[in-house]
């Protein structure tokens, strides 16, 4: 890396030296008949090149990186000024003339300005497109971190629920088994995706809540509807799940008295409004509701659909609510 970092500034700096020599001999062809031969006219402006440079060398190489980085900022003038100065005196004043040497300081200082605003648009430039790549690195080790917390999390509360049919000896335990193992093989499959098919992420939601209600017996009414055409839309994986899980476990799963959850999913204009509205038993105290699962998913949302998303999360005194604006269209996500 540190070779091939040193060949790309050494062919920069040839490629540089050329250019400011082929601008020098542009802007010295009008004069080329004061001289005896091409050669010399040549030599005049090889003369001229090398001695920019070796201002704008100095500056990159010396100034910049030991006094203006260390934002030792005065000095650091005060040496630009003085090196320019010091490049002009020893170029012009064998002609003594001061007003030479005035003459060629001004066209030195013009010359490492413009050289300086390069290096300080090219370097800026650079500096950007690092930061936005150590960014996009950050966010993608986040997004994988909170993907992976979502899969526990999800299999935790799946095996509560088995547990629980278990210890109530139910015959359908088997079938929930078999059901959970269909349930995980998409979980597992989904969170090595940055997308899925909303259709696919809404009938995991289903096939959840279908287990749930097995668990839960009569004693918690469960509705679930979709509306809207889901056409090709996609979402990010397990997304909307820990909605629903907070809806069972501080619902229904809380209290053994009669609860109701109530579900919707509406698409409208490549939008999705997914609507979570459960009860709250009247005998436990009111959850703040500041588990995993919310803040997980509250985070992903602002990486994800930072400007694509609304939500808003309601706890009145018997009934929690949910409300999830989401933008699905196509582009958001890759798949």
């Amino acid at each position: 890396m540190i070779k091939k970092s040193l060949q790309h500034t050494i062919l920069l700096n040839i490629g540089a030296f050329v250019l400011v020599l082929i601008l020098e001999l542009l802007s010295g062809w009008m004069i080329i008949d004061r001289y005896d031969t091409v050669f010399s006219f040549f030599l005049w402006a090889l003369k001229y090149t090398i001695n920019i440079m070796v201002v704008i060398w100095i500056n990159h190489f010396i100034l910049i990186p030991y006094f203006f980085d260390k934002k030792r900022y005065f000095i650091y003038g005060l040496l630009v000024i003085g090196s320019i100065f010091l490049i002009a005196y020893l170029e012009a004043y064998s002609k003594n003339n001061w007003s030479s040497v005035t003459k060629t300081f001004l066209f030195h200082f013009y010359t490492t300005g413009t050289g300086m605003a390069a290096f300080f648009l090219r370097r800026n430039m650079i500096i950007q497109r690092e930061n936005a790549e150590k960014e996009k690195l950050q966010k993608e080790m986040e997004l994988n971190y909170l993907k992976e917390q979502v899969n526990p999390h999800f299999l935790f509360n799946s095996l509560n629920s088995i547990y629980a049919l278990s210890r109530q000896q139910s015959l359908e335990t088997p079938d929930v088994v078999m059901q959970l193992s269909e349930l995980m093989r998409y979980q597992l499959e989904s969170s090595k995706k940055d997308s899925v098919l909303l259709k696919n992420e809404l009938e995991f939601v289903e096939n959840y809540l279908l287990l749930e209600e097995k668990r839960l017996s009569n004693r918690c009414t469960i509705e679930f509807l979709i509306k809207g055409d889901l056409l090709d839309l996609r979402i990010s994986p397990m997304l909307l799940i820990p909605f629903v899980e907070n809806a069972v476990k501080h619902g229904a799963q809380s209290t053994n008295e009669q609860s109701t959850i109530d579900i919707t999913a509406v698409i409208e204009n490549k939008t999705l409004h997914f609507r979570v509205e459960n009860s709250m038993p009247t005998k436990i105290v009111a959850s703040k509701r500041k588990g995993l699962g919310l803040e997980n998913v509250k985070r992903r949302l602002n990486l994800l659909y930072l400007n694509a998303h609304q939500l808003e999360i309601k706890e009145k005194e018997n009934t929690f609510h949910v409300h999830l604006s989401l933008d699905v269209s196509v582009s958001t996500l890759k798949k």
